[in-house]
């Protein structure tokens, strides 16, 4: 995790945050050194920041002494998603683009990652959509692009100078010039690897447009989409977006 250029930044928060962010991406319990070896920490450091949140009810700790997400961590999620209001404004916007037959999701933007709140396949029903897909490196993703391309180039230096860019051989100038490029369209559209498990190989694109309101949200549809269909689900996306927006807005206390 990196802090911005120019803030004081308190690293036992820091530690915290990816120790919690860590715990809950693993789809099995695990132990203290473990979790140190993923993110290079120190195992005492990771063992101690482990018992303070099992001690506060984020996590806690299983027969075999591992660690599993705490109730804390569900009202966490619960609370942050109830300020935010964003999912609640979005999911019947949302399931309106069904019509095209194609994946629908929302993500957000946090880092160099994006984050699923709704990712629903053709025929799937929208309870089911919500929080099915973890992160995903932003750059591989039409969501992620979409989102990058809102930010500054100084964010971006921060976030890849001199490390490897997923999806983007030639590093950040390459990256750069696609984010350019999306910015002048108004919508990314990638190609990306297809989510269907029957059909691993088959060419699936993301087309995808920023919510707007300082979300660090955006609306996409992934599937078979010829180039020439661009332009029209691009339009339905943003037509989705202005729906979340105006629901966003009217939402807000007077």
């Amino acid at each position: 995790m990196t802090a911005k250029k120019g803030t004081q930044a308190n690293q036992s928060i820091i530690d915290g945050f990816a120790v919690l962010q860590a715990l809950a991406m693993s789809e099995d319990p695990i132990g203290s050194r473990e979790l140190a070896r993923r993110l290079g920490m120190e195992t005492t450091r990771v063992n101690r920041l482990l018992k303070t949140l099992a001690y506060m009810g984020i996590t806690q700790q299983t027969p075999n002494r591992k660690y599993v997400p705490g109730p804390g961590m569900h009202v966490l999620a619960t609370q942050s998603l109830y300020a935010s209001r964003l999912l609640r404004s979005a999911i019947a916007p949302l399931e309106k683009l069904a019509f095209f037959g194609h994946t629908v999701a929302l993500g957000v933007l946090w880092q160099d990652s994006v984050s699923f709140l709704y990712h629903r396949r053709p025929g799937m029903a929208s309870a089911e959509a919500i929080g099915r897909i973890g992160l995903r490196p932003a750059t591989t993703s039409g969501i992620g692009m979409a989102l990058l391309s809102c930010e500054e180039e100084t964010y971006l230096d921060q976030l890849f100078e001199e490390r490897e860019v997923p999806g983007f051989d030639d590093g950040l100038p390459a990256l750069k010039q696609a984010l350019a490029e999306i910015k002048e369209s108004g919508f990314a559209r990638i190609q990306v690897q297809s989510d269907l498990p029957e059909a691993p190989d088959k060419p699936t694109h993301t087309i995808a447009v920023p919510v707007g309101l300082d979300t660090k949200a955006a609306v996409a549809i992934s599937g078979w989409i010829p180039e020439s269909a661009s332009l029209d689900i691009a339009d339905a996306l943003k037509t989705t977006t202005e729906e979340i927006r105006g629901s966003l807005q009217q939402a807000k206390p007077a």
